[in-house]
C-alpha cells in the first residue's frame, strides 16, 4: 500500500484527488498540505499539516497541483527529506525549473504541464507533423477558465516546445504570444502560443498546421478535471517505484 501525500488540496484538482486516491486500489491518502480552509471530507486516519516537510515525511509520494511559490517550498525541503514527487505546477521561473532538476538527482521526480493521456500522445503527434510538414505555418490556441493565473498555458508551451524541437529551432526565440497594429507579415519559422479566458472551460488546446490551399487542425479537449487528478494517480502509483531522475507522462504511459 503506497502512501500518497497531496500538495495543493483545496485547489480545483484537489478535491479530485482527495476522492480518487481513496478509490484507488493499492493507495492510501495519508497526508494533505492546506494553506487555506479544507471544505472536502477527509478519512479519519489522513493527517493535515501546513508544514511540507510533515507532509514529506508522511507518505511515499507527493501528488503537486498547487503554484510555483508552493512547489519551489516543497523543492527545497525536499532535498533534506528525498520522496517521489509528481509535479502538475506550471508557470516556473528558470530558477524553479533548476531546482527541480537538483532535485530529481536525488529522488524519482515526473514533471508533467498536463497529466492526460490525450496530451501526452498529441506532443508527439505534434513534433512528427511539425517535422514533416516544413513548409507549413503553426499556430496554438489553448483556451480556459477564467481563474486561470498563468498565461500562456503550461500545456500550450509544452506543445509548442515539441513543435519547435521538430523544426530544429528553439521555442523562446521564435515565439510569440500576441498580435497587434502594424507589425508585418508572419515570419516563416514563427510559432504563436495565443491564450483565450472565459468562462468555466477545463481546457482546450489546438495546434494547427497552415498551408496555402489546406490546413490541419490537432484538437485536445478536457471535459473534467478528473482527467488530471486520475492521470496523476496513475503516474504516482508508477513513480514510487523508480529509481533517481526526471521523467514524464510519457514514460509513465510507455510512449
Amino acid at each position: 500500500m503506497a502512501k500518497v501525500g497531496i500538495l495543493g488540496s483545496t485547489g480545483r484538482v484537489g478535491e479530485h484527488l482527495i476522492h480518487n486516491v481513496q478509490e484507488t486500489e493499492g493507495l492510501e491518502l495519508s497526508v494533505v498540505h492546506v494553506f487555506s480552509e479544507l471544505k472536502t471530507t477527509l478519512p479519519e486516519t489522513t493527517l493535515v499539516t501546513n508544514d511540507m516537510k510533515t507532509l514529506l515525511k508522511n507518505c511515499d509520494v507527493v501528488i503537486d497541483f498547487s503554484a510555483p511559490e508552493a512547489t519551489q517550498a516543497l523543492f527545497e525541503a525536499a532535498l533534506e527529506n528525498p520522496t517521489p514527487l509528481v509535479v502538475a505546477t506550471t508557470g516556473f521561473t528558470e530558477h524553479q525549473k533548476n531546482l527541480m532538476a537538483e532535485v530529481a538527482e536525488n529522488m524519482p521526480v515526473l514533471y508533467a504541464s498536463n497529466m492526460s493521456a490525450g496530451i501526452a500522445l498529441l506532443k508527439q503527434l505534434v513534433e512528427q507533423v511539425a517535422a514533416t510538414l516544413k513548409d507549413f505555418d503553426i499556430e496554438i490556441v489553448e483556451q480556459h477558465h477564467r481563474h486561470k493565473v498563468d498565461s500562456p498555458s503550461g500545456t500550450a508551451l509544452t506543445l509548442g516546445e515539441f513543435a519547435a524541437k521538430g523544426r530544429g529551432l528553439d521555442l523562446d526565440a521564435v515565439r510569440i504570444s500576441g498580435r497587434d497594429g502594424q507589425i508585418g507579415a508572419r515570419t516563416k519559422d514563427e510559432i504563436a502560443v495565443m491564450a483565450l479566458r472565459g468562462g468555466d472551460i477545463v481546457g482546450r488546446h489546438t495546434v494547427g498546421f497552415y498551408n496555402d490551399g489546406e490546413y490541419l487542425e490537432l484538437n485536445h479537449t478536457a471535459t473534467n478535471r478528473q482527467t488530471f487528478s486520475k492521470g496523476a494517480i496513475r503516474a504516482a502509483s508508477w513513480l514510487v517505484n523508480q529509481e533517481a531522475g526526471m521523467y514524464s507522462i510519457n514514460d509513465c504511459l510507455g510512449i
